[in-house]
C-alpha cells in the first residue's frame, strides 16, 4: 500500500460558498445530501465517536487498515492518528477530492477513488474499519468475506442495528441462514458498540451498531474448500426444509460427505 495521500481524484473545488445562497456549490451539497439518504449514507457526527470506534477496534501503529466508503474522513483521521497505514476508499467524486485535500500531508494515508467491488485489497495482513452506506452493507460483506483467502484479519463495520444483531447469531449457537452458514466456517461474528441514530448526519431512521468479524483460527474447513462448500450449502438450502443447523453442524455435514 502506498504511504502517502496523493491527489488521485482530481483537484478540489476552489469555491467554498454556503449551501444557503443557491450557488452551484450550495446545490451540490444539497444534491449530495439527497444521494446520501437514497444510498443509506450516514456520516459519523463527531470525531470523538470515530476515535472511540478505532479504540474499540484495537488498531495500532503496526496495522494496515482499509476504510471502505470513507466519506468525509472521520474514521480515516482517527485511524491515521494511531500511526497505522490507512487506505481510504471513496467512490463519490466530491467526497474523494475532499479526502485527498484533507490528508494531503498525511504520510500514512492513501486516498483512492474506487468502488468496493473493484478496489484491490491487500494480500498481506490487514483490517477493515469502515462506515459504508447502509445500502452497500451486503456488497461490502460479500466482497470481504466471499473467499477466506487473502490477508483480511478483522472487520469492524458500522451497519444497521438489526443487521448486526442478525449476523451475530451465527456464533450464538442459533440456526444459521444461508450467508451465515456459508461464511461461518472461516469467520466469527460479534456485535460491538450500539450507535444511536442521533450519532449520524443525516440522521437515519434506525440505530446502528458495529459488526465485528474476525478470522477463525483454526478454521472449521480448509480455505481451498470454500467454493465446493458454498455450492453444497446453497444446494442444501434450496432442497431442505430442515435448516435448523448451526455453523459447526453445516461444516460437519460437508466434511462427512468428502472422501
Amino acid at each position: 500500500m502506498p504511504g502517502r495521500s496523493k491527489a488521485q481524484t482530481g483537484g478540489p473545488d476552489s469555491h467554498k460558498q454556503s449551501a444557503r445562497d443557491g450557488t452551484v456549490e450550495g446545490r451540490s451539497r444539497l444534491d449530495r445530501a439527497g444521494r446520501s439518504r437514497e444510498l443509506g449514507q450516514h456520516f459519523l457526527g463527531s470525531q470523538r465517536l470515530a476515535a472511540q470506534l478505532v479504540v474499540d477496534a484495537g488498531v495500532g501503529r503496526a496495522h494496515r487498515v482499509v476504510d471502505l466508503g470513507a466519506g468525509t474522513g472521520a474514521l480515516t483521521a482517527a485511524l491515521a492518528a494511531t500511526g497505522a497505514s490507512v487506505l481510504a476508499v471513496e467512490l463519490d467524486d466530491e467526497l474523494a477530492r475532499g479526502l485527498s485535500v484533507r490528508f494531503a500531508d498525511a504520510a500514512n494515508v492513501t486516498v483512492l477513488r474506487a468502488d468496493v467491488g473493484d478496489v484491490p485489497l491487500p494480500v498481506t495482513p490487514y483490517r477493515v474499519v469502515a462506515n459504508p452506506p447502509f445500502g452497500h452493507t451486503a456488497a461490502v460483506l460479500r466482497r470481504l468475506l466471499g473467499a477466506p483467502v487473502g490477508g483480511l484479519e478483522r472487520v469492524d463495520l458500522v451497519v444497521q442495528w438489526q443487521v448486526a444483531r442478525h449476523r451475530a447469531k451465527v456464533d450464538a449457537g442459533e440456526a444459521a441462514d444461508l450467508l451465515g452458514a456459508t461464511w461461518g466456517p472461516w469467520w466469527r461474528f460479534g456485535r460491538g458498540r450500539r450507535l444511536p441514530a442521533a450519532c449520524f448526519r443525516p440522521r437515519p431512521s434506525v440505530d446502528a451498531a458495529v459488526l465485528v468479524v474476525t478470522r477463525r483460527d483454526p478454521p472449521l474447513l480448509p480455505a481451498e474448500a470454500f467454493a465446493e462448500y458454498g455450492a453444497f450449502v446453497a444446494g442444501e438450502f434450496a432442497r431442505r426444509s430442515d435448516r435448523a443447523a448451526d455453523v459447526g453442524a453445516w461444516a460437519a455435514r460437508f466434511s462427512n460427505l468428502r472422501p
